[in-house]
């Protein structure tokens, strides 16, 4: 009597062993949040190296804008702003900081500010210093100084690293004359 019950728990255990109906299942639900996490982590890299990249596109435009000009008004400016807002699409510009300064260097190498101007920002003090590489503090010449900054919140990496500041500055050299007045 007790062999027919070892041999139908024998043959039930081997049934169960070699079964391989679940095996997917089980496989798919170890490995899905590896995916899910996969995904969504090259979703938010690739979305922040896009931002990064219109950081840097950005305040190269603003440098290159303002370099072109003789003077520049304060609604020149808030167009030029408003350019840069527009290559920032489709991103948010609420978070964008931008500054454009021109800076001057005198005979003995030392580095001013002329003028600055802003958005969302702090503009430079006039009359403070800023250093340059040393490659562009030729005496008696000016530069155009544009900093551009984006405070990047990952969607879902943001309770990991939180916010990112993502930021990038650009020098130009005047263009039409030795230097740009701001009127």
């Amino acid at each position: 009597m007790l062999r027919p019950v070892l041999n139908s728990v024998r043959s039930c255990a081997a049934r169960f062993f070699q079964d391989r109906r679940g095996v997917s299942a089980i496989e798919f639900s170890l490995l899905a949040p590896l995916m899910i996490s996969l995904y969504l982590g090259g979703v938010e890299i690739s979305q922040g190296i896009g931002i990064d990249r219109k950081v840097t596109i950005t305040a190269g435009a603003m440098s290159n804008l303002v370099a072109q000009n003789t003077t520049v008004s304060a609604s020149d400016m808030t167009n030029f702003f408003n350019a840069a807002s527009t290559i920032m699409a489709p991103y948010s510009t609420t978070p964008l900081k931008i500054t454009v300064s021109c800076l001057t260097v005198d005979s003995t190498g030392k580095v001013t500010v002329k003028w600055s101007d802003t958005k969302n920002g702090t503009a430079r003090t006039v009359g403070s210093t800023v250093t340059v590489p040393s490659a562009l503090a030729v005496p008696n010449t000016s530069l155009i100084f544009s900093e551009v900054s984006y405070g990047y919140k990952p969607t879902i990496g943001y309770y990991i690293s939180g916010t990112l500041t993502l930021s990038d500055q650009m020098y130009m050299t005047p263009r039409q004359s030795t230097t740009v007045t701001h009127t």
